[in-house]
């Protein structure tokens, strides 16, 4: 996999960087009459994204010219670099530091994901660029790697990404970085007390699984991700109109990131202790369908009341916090597309955090405007825990009136955490719904740089 990445070319095409109207200036104090006259013809005024192509007396392409400021320029804007630029091998000729040069490159590669499994292929030469100097490749290469491999698993449709198919997608992602790999499936859930899990999952004919996987040295920091694995919300019993069910094959948008951010970490040989759990599921409709006011008794041994059938994600994921809470890891963390509310408080962007450790919120949010993956925290706010105390059981799935609904979520989860153990919730909506450079509608990333820079931070 190449990202359109290469190695130096003589025939490429130079690039230059220029800031604003006077690192022009400086620049055509430079050049010939001709290209002077031409590059004031265009009217190039270095505005962000914008792009000059400069040709030679024969009419080759000779140069190009493009409005990025370097120092203060995110990924997308090289991804937009790289969508204006025509076919050809290109390279850039501005300095560059190693973090600028590394955003390039990947902002370059992120330009160029298609999720084209179910199109007729056709052969696109596309536009190449050299590798810029003092680039850090490796961080390139895996960090494309992990966003292409989450936004493949979230763009796959349901009846292709079901439980089964995204537990075969860990085993694979397993078996390239020797890892070891469990998966529970079926009634074995109820042997292995994950009760949350089964009951969500029963109705489908895809059977429930929980995938456990485990990578690096026993005597590192005990790392657990766990992804909510929910590969088709139909909302149950509770069912959702047609609307809100058209784009739930995203719903194990969770999962599919915690793999992506389990695939930089065993890359990047990050001194962890890796733990992966994902509950995967079909919230389906059927005569054996979880129902509304049923109880359930966790694994923890808390009873949960199910006040809707369609805020199943927390009730899978609570069976999962459980069993990582058991091996009493240095760090905790779990992501879902859980909640509607998150996204009328944020957007679709822009990630909800919540934890218990006030160290990871800073140094969390402060990685994700370095790593241009922005995230903010939301409150685990203790007055509201009486909205999530259910009438004839410990804990209602779905408290009533929807206020504060992503908080209420967060509080519902942080109920099987562990005492003393750093966590951290995601609540992610893992689509882009619409296409920008870089960034094509559909499956996304969210989240998994910046949290690949908290982690190494905190293991080395």
């Amino acid at each position: 996999m190449s990202f359109n990445l290469i190695e130096g070319s003589e025939n490429a095409v130079p690039v230059t960087v220029l800031a604003d109207a006077d690192a022009i200036a400086e620049w055509l104090a430079g050049q010939s009459e001709n290209i002077a006259n031409w590059v004031k013809a265009t009217g190039f005024s270095a505005k962000p994204g914008s792009i000059c192509l400069i040709s030679d007396e024969k009419g080759h392409l000779e140069r190009a010219l493009t409005g990025i400021d370097s120092q203060n320029a995110d990924l997308w804007a090289w991804a937009a670099l790289r969508m204006a630029l025509p076919d050809g091998v290109f390279q850039l000729d501005s300095t560059l530091n190693e973090k600028e040069a590394t955003r390039a490159a990947l902002g370059w590669a992120l330009a160029g994901y298609r999720f084209d499994r179910y199109l007729k292929k056709q052969e696109e030469p596309g536009s190449f660029l050299v590798w810029p100097e003092s680039c850090e490749r490796d961080a390139v290469i895996f960090s494309a790697q992990a966003t292409f491999l989450t936004r493949d698993l979230v763009n796959t449709p349901a009846s292709d990404m079901g439980p089964e198919q995204l537990a075969q997608a860990a085993l694979a992602l397993a078996q390239s970085h020797t890892a070891d790999c469990q998966i529970i499936v079926g009634e074995d859930l109820l042997k292995g007390n994950f009760p949350g899990i089964h009951a969500v999952g029963r109705a489908s004919v895809n059977e429930p699984r929980l995938i456990d996987l485990h990578w690096g040295d026993a005597s590192n920091p005990k790392l657990t991700l766990i992804g909510k694995g929910v590969c088709f919300d139909s909302g149950g019993l509770d069912l959702k109109p047609a609307s809100g069910m058209k784009l739930m094959k995203k719903d194990m948008g969770g999962a599919a990131n915690v793999l992506g951010l389990a695939l930089m970490i065993m890359a990047a040989g990050l001194p962890v202790r890796l733990r992966v759990l994902i509950p995967a599921v079909e919230n389906s409709v059927s005569g054996n369908a979880m129902r509304p006011l049923d109880v359930i008794t966790m694994r923890g041994g808390q009873t949960v009341e199910i006040g809707n059938t369609d805020a199943e994600g927390r009730v899978v994921l609570a069976d999962a916090l459980s069993l990582a809470s058991e091996d009493n890891p240095d760090l905790m963390i779990d992501m879902a597309t859980l909640t509607g509310a998150a996204r009328v408080a944020l957007g679709t962007d822009l990630p909800a955090l919540f934890t218990n450790d006030d160290d990871i919120a800073h140094q969390l949010t402060t990685q994700g405007v370095a790593e241009d993956d922005p995230l903010w925290r939301l409150p685990l706010w203790a007055p509201y825990e009486k909205m999530i105390e259910g009438k004839i059981a410990d804990l209602s799935n779905a408290p009533e009136g929807g206020y504060g609904g992503a908080i209420t979520a967060a509080l519902f989860l942080q109920t099987f955490v562990g005492d003393d153990i750093p966590w951290a919730h995601i609540d992610l909506m893992a689509w882009n719904m619409t296409s920008r450079p870089g960034r094509p509608e559909g499956g996304e990333a969210l989240s998994i740089r910046a949290l690949f820079a908290l982690i190494k931070e905190r293991f080395g």
